[in-house]
């Protein structure tokens, strides 16, 4: 009797969560797809003598009543499958909870919008599961595994160091938080300084009792005269070694901000355009999507990241390709050294485990749901059972989620199948391993106004649309520097919405460009939490910020008016004024 007990205590999680909805299949399997069973309804189905226009009216009843039987029947078999979860708790209650925003859209009883209002915005719940995603990556120390690896491919030279970090930092600022990414990446930066530092030092003083017992023996040489510039050229590496600091903390906490633009989930000013997409412009048939968002922005932040690089290299190191790229003594040992450093932190990862694998996965295939779900130049997986006429039932949030829901899921170790050989200990603990996130560390992770201001910039419609870009992203850049950037294009974007449409432009045009500036607050240490995180270690001062941060700004407002004037144009049509632009729901 206590075996049975055990082993049932054993498997119990198991069958619940695995077996519970194969059971309650029927529920779906055995009901008729919607419109797929009375035929003889067909309003447009040529006359029969005999049959009436009552009859046609009723078997249309008949398809309307059949269509809420297999409508119930889908609700019963959510509702059923949430009370068993919640009654066992085989997955944590809060997450049992978000399963009708998963299911209701994917069983086609509402769509996505519809569900989600219920708990909050779409666009908050497609931040939501991505948000729950970027824990996973934190909780195992996937990012981590990732940026040493990348570090120790790019080479430890100063110039290439550099673009290894920021373009490491840029890749995780796109799927996890900014802030986070650079918490994690400058404490490895600082160390690699330091390292670099101390072996710098120790060569140098190699080198320097080598170079003295040299110059005593030349002076007893006669007519020889020895100068010592020690001192001259203490001061002048000591310089260099304060540029290369700064150089290296600025490229990090700049990289984070420009890696979040890419993605419509890396950063807050892109979930509010997409909510307020959605908000003033109901019809707009979800144009921005993280595809065409991605397509858009990618390409922008690869160049962002690339004058940024160019930029820094200029300001700190004077681009000297000698000292950048590296040769002689000193720089062979400063890159040993740097390599060395990099592979212990590697080293301390130990192989790759179960759960990294496992989170690895769940992150593709999000990545891979969101592209494909609706490309636009080709159909996607929406289009093949979730969209009916007007009516699109999963949208990014729906993927999301799924994935999010995922991770409480699947395992974080490998299930013992050994059951003969296990111990004591062993047999009472359950078969199916922990998952890979719990909610305990999830929840520690994780107007009228705008109308008449939009009328005040009608004389706007004068200037040339390139120019009002260009005016209004130097603006957003300015004021996002004093202000949090989700309050600047919360703020903002409903006023450029309403100033478009006064003057005949396409809201896009004017709405892209500035969600992409407001993320560009590279002057003050308080503008940005990577900013603040790096000027905390003390190797920058407030006006370096601003002198290096001042032409970020400009690059940045740059890359945008390229990027809006050229693939921008094509990927959304910005040169005619759409359709779903005529009507908004502005709120008085």
């Amino acid at each position: 009797m206590a075996s049975a007990l055990s082993c049932v205590s054993k498997f119990k999680s198991f069958v619940i969560l695995f077996f519970t909805p194969l059971l309650l299949l029927p529920l779906i399997v055995l009901m008729p797809a919607k419109g797929h069973t009375i035929v003889q309804g067909n309003p447009e189905a040529p006359a029969v003598p005999g049959v009436g226009q009552g009859d046609r009216t009723g078997n249309q009843d008949d398809l309307g009543h059949q269509g809420s039987i297999v409508q119930l029947a889908r609700c019963a078999y959510v509702i059923i499958l949430m009370a068993t979860y919640w009654c066992t708790e085989v997955i944590p209650l809060a997450v049992t909870s978000l399963l009708p925003a998963l299911l209701f859209p994917l069983f086609k009883i509402l769509d996505s919008k519809q569900v989600c209002v219920q708990y909050m915005k779409d666009t908050n719940m497609l931040f939501l599961g991505g948000l729950i995603v970027a824990v996973a990556v934190e909780r195992w120390n996937l990012h981590k595994r990732i940026a040493l690896r990348t570090l120790l491919w790019v080479g430890a030279k100063p110039a290439q160091l550099m673009l290894g970090f920021m373009g490491i930092t840029a890749f995780l600022s796109m799927w996890i938080s900014n802030t986070a990414t650079t918490a994690m990446m400058v404490p490895i930066v600082e160390a690699m300084l330091q390292q670099m530092e101390a072996t710098t030092a120790a060569t140098e003083a190699g080198l320097g009792a080598l170079e003295l017992v040299d110059k005593g023996k030349a002076s007893e040489l006669p007519g020889s005269h020895v100068i010592f510039d020690g001192p001259a050229m203490g001061q002048q590496e000591d310089r260099d070694r304060k540029s290369m600091r700064k150089a290296m903390t600025l490229c990090v906490c700049y990289a984070a901000s420009i890696g979040g633009t890419a993605t419509l989930t890396g950063t807050g000013p892109n979930v509010v355009l997409l909510g307020q997409m959605h908000e003033l412009f109901p019809d707009s048939k979800d144009i921005v999507n993280f595809a065409s968002w991605f397509g858009f922005a990618f390409p922008n932040m690869l160049v962002m990241l690339l004058l940024a690089w160019l930029w820094l290299q200029c300001i700190y190191m004077r681009f000297d390709f000698k000292k950048s790229w590296g040769c002689g003594l000193e720089r062979k040992n400063t890159e040993q050294a740097v390599y060395e450093v990099l592979q212990e932190e590697y080293r301390k990862l130990g192989p790759f485990s179960f759960a990294e694998v496992n989170v690895l996965l769940c992150f593709l295939l999000l990545v891979g749901l969101w592209f494909s779900r609706d490309p636009g130049f080709m159909p996607g997986w929406l289009s093949v059972a979730w969209a009916e006429g007007e009516t699109k039932y999963a949208s990014d949030a729906t993927a999301a989620i799924f994935v999010a829901i995922l991770l409480f899921i699947v395992p974080s170790q490998k299930p013992k199948f050994n059951f003969g050989s296990q111990t004591e200990e062993e047999r009472k603990t359950p078969f199916y391993p922990p998952a890979l996130l719990d909610w305990k560390v999830t929840q520690e992770k994780a107007s009228g106004l705008s109308e008449w201001m939009g009328k005040q910039m009608e004389p706007l419609h004068a200037v040339p649309p390139g120019a009002i870009t260009l005016i209004l992203s130097l603006l957003v850049a300015v004021f996002t520097e004093c202000t949090s950037n989700v309050a600047t294009t919360t703020l903002f974007l409903p006023i450029f919405a309403s100033m478009s449409r006064s003057i005949g432009l396409n809201p896009l045009y004017v709405m892209l460009p500035c969600t992409l500036s407001a993320s560009f607050a590279f002057m003050l240490p308080v503008a940005t939490p990577p900013n603040a995180i790096v000027f905390a270690y003390g190797h920058l001062k407030v006006s370096d910020m601003v002198k290096t941060g001042l032409m970020m700004n400009i690059i940045g407002v740059f890359c945008v008016f390229l990027a809006v004037n050229t693939w921008g144009r094509v990927i959304f049509d910005l040169d005619h004024f759409p359709d779903w632009a005529n009507v908004t729901h502005i709120a008085p």
